[in-house]
């Protein structure tokens, strides 16, 4: 994929008129004075890095357990990277990069330890409470768990980090953007709760800055899964051949390096894999914007589709590449064994 960037995106634009502005947002559930050194979504930012849920993730796998090796992912490591994509991604779009970093550190905080089966095993033991959804619990973490301050229970995080925590992928209820993809009784109880309290606009799109930290954590995912399948030998180099946007940067690798040892060229093809990424991302994401024409937070919200996305052409790589993923890795006979 060529590179799709428009010329002066490698410099710090101005922060965008669609960009979140603190200065315009709900504010926080239980008012407090504002920071004389700090934004309100730098503190947000400040507040889940400090948070014991976050320490937690440290501990909380993503798809090779500890015992397999201490420079395996995992969930901390995981959202750490998906904090410096968002944060490129958001800066170079104009928007509020601390909001996107915030959602980005905060997008996990939810999950369940020992990966999707720990997710699966506390889905089925609280099927009679209405089962587990890892999104409502990071929304029970940062609005009730966290004990950490006199005057309230959990973070008293910002409108906008909660809104982008609870649907960055998208609107939970139909509304005017778009028909919704859930069912009012299939989202979890505690997230119609609390935006009955603290309106979330459950039917608009969330702000462009939780869309960049969803991509975000897509780009990341495919990448140091594919990094940690080839570095625990679940794949070989030769493996990813199957992959025809891998495969080209591994021949491209190969020729330029015949004797480059395996460790660097497994850092080089998922450091270029990340990259092209990342470029067709910010390059698709600010064609989305000229041709929509948005001008405000308000016109966002009220998008038929996502405004930060890929090109065709990256969204056909990066499903070949979860295909990959799902065939070689996920469905790996080791892994397999640990999950059951």
């Amino acid at each position: 994929m060529p590179n799709s960037l428009p010329p002066g995106l490698l410099r710090t634009p101005a922060r965008a008129p669609y960009a979140a502005d603190a200065a315009r947002s709900p504010g926080r559930l239980i008012p407090e004075p504002e920071s004389p050194t700090r934004t309100p979504f730098q503190r947000d930012r400040d507040r889940i890095i400090h948070s014991t849920a976050f320490r937690r993730l440290a501990h909380k796998t993503q798809v090779l357990v500890p015992h397999e090796g201490d420079h395996f992912r995992t969930r901390l490591t995981h959202s750490l990277e998906v904090a410096q994509i968002a944060r490129s991604a958001a800066r170079a779009l104009g928007l509020d990069d601390d909001l996107a970093e915030a959602l980005a550190l905060a997008h996990d905080l939810g999950h369940t330890p020992f990966g999707h089966t720990g997710e699966d095993a506390l889905g089925e033991a609280m099927a009679p409470y209405g089962g587990f959804d890892h999104n409502a619990q990071a929304l029970r973490i940062v609005t009730k768990l966290e004990r950490r301050y006199t005057d309230f229970d959990g973070l008293n995080l910002t409108w906008e980090t909660l809104e982008g925590l609870v649907k960055h992928n998208g609107p939970l209820l139909p509304g005017r953007s778009s028909p919704s993809p859930h069912a009012k009784g299939s989202i979890p109880a505690e997230i119609l709760e609390f935006s009955g309290i603290f309106d979330l606009r459950l039917s608009d799109y969330p702000t462009i800055e939780a869309q960049v930290a969803a991509a975000a954590d897509g780009i990341a995912y495919n990448a140091h899964d594919l990094d940690d399948g080839l570095r625990a030998s679940l794949i070989s180099l030769e493996q990813t051949d199957e992959v025809e946007f891998i495969c080209t940067f591994r021949k491209e690798i190969v020729a330029c390096n015949p004797s480059l040892e395996p460790f660097r060229a497994i850092h080089e093809l998922v450091r270029r894999t990340i990259a092209v990424f990342i470029e067709d991302l910010i390059g698709e994401s600010w064609r989305r914007i000229e041709t929509s024409g948005v001008r405000s937070g308000e016109d966002i919200a009220a998008q038929a589709r996502p405004l930060i996305g890929f090109s065709r052409r990256a969204e056909a790589a990066d499903n070949s590449i979860r295909n990959f993923l799902q065939k070689n890795v996920y469905r790996h006979p080791r892994l397999t064994r640990i999950r059951q």
